[in-house]
């Protein structure tokens, strides 16, 4: 019997973060995404703290990218990468959260790039 997509997702997610974890210098940046948003969050595993989060239902967002949902990846990518820069986090371990690297999630990963993280 096969996988749904959920399980399938599930399990890679796990094989993924059996290798990645987060520190308060370098926080893991995961990324969840639903069928209408995007959220991102820079994690601190071993104290177990959201050092910083964004997604696409925050108002600016929101307004500004109403129904693109590509340009909604871009502008929550450009706002992580501004509030972990605000932070003093310069670098990140990107947690895709077994979501391909496809599409909006790479669309958030290039922006965060641009916004002056290292991953």
């Amino acid at each position: 019997m096969s996988l749904t997509k959920i399980e399938r997702r599930v399990r890679i997610k796990h094989r993924i973060r059996k290798k990645i974890t987060g520190t308060a210098q370098k926080p893991r940046m995961s990324v969840f995404r639903s069928n209408k948003h995007i959220y991102v969050q820079c994690i601190d595993d071993l104290a177990g703290h959201t050092l910083a989060a964004a997604g696409s239902r925050e108002k600016e967002i929101a307004e500004v990218a109403k129904n693109n949902k590509m340009e909604q990846a871009r502008l929550v990518g450009k706002k992580i990468a501004e509030i972990c820069l605000a932070k003093g986090i310069t670098e990140v371990v990107f947690d895709r959260n077994g979501y391909l690297y496809h599409g909006r999630v790479k669309m958030l990963a290039d922006a965060a790039r641009e916004g002056g993280l290292k991953f």
